[in-house]
């Protein structure tokens, strides 16, 4: 049977402002620390349902870590290359073109 509670640990750890988020009712204590603003945003919300499921009905500890890694992430933009890989056909000749 799966455990239950606000006890139970993540699988690694997530590291914030020099903070070690290791289990559901830590994450839980930040995410209510946070300013009035910021938490009311929708990434944070759904970062606490998410584990308030995991912590209520047993569910796995990655969806909830998931949450809170996608809140504290929600600014970052990846950045896109355009000439990261070219295709193998870019680069290959063909015998008529020798």
């Amino acid at each position: 049977m799966t455990e239950r509670g606000w006890r139970r640990p993540f699988d690694e750890p997530i590291e914030v402002d020099g903070r070690t988020l290791a289990t559901l009712l830590d994450a839980g204590a930040y995410i209510a620390a946070l300013p009035k603003k910021e938490h009311a945003a929708p990434e944070w919300q759904a970062a606490m349902q998410a584990l308030i499921l995991v912590a209520e009905s047993g569910g796995p500890t990655m969806l909830a870590r998931i949450g809170v890694m996608r809140a504290l992430n929600r600014h970052f933009v990846p950045e896109f290359n355009p000439k990261g890989k070219e295709p193998h056909w870019g680069r290959r000749k063909l015998k008529r073109d020798q």
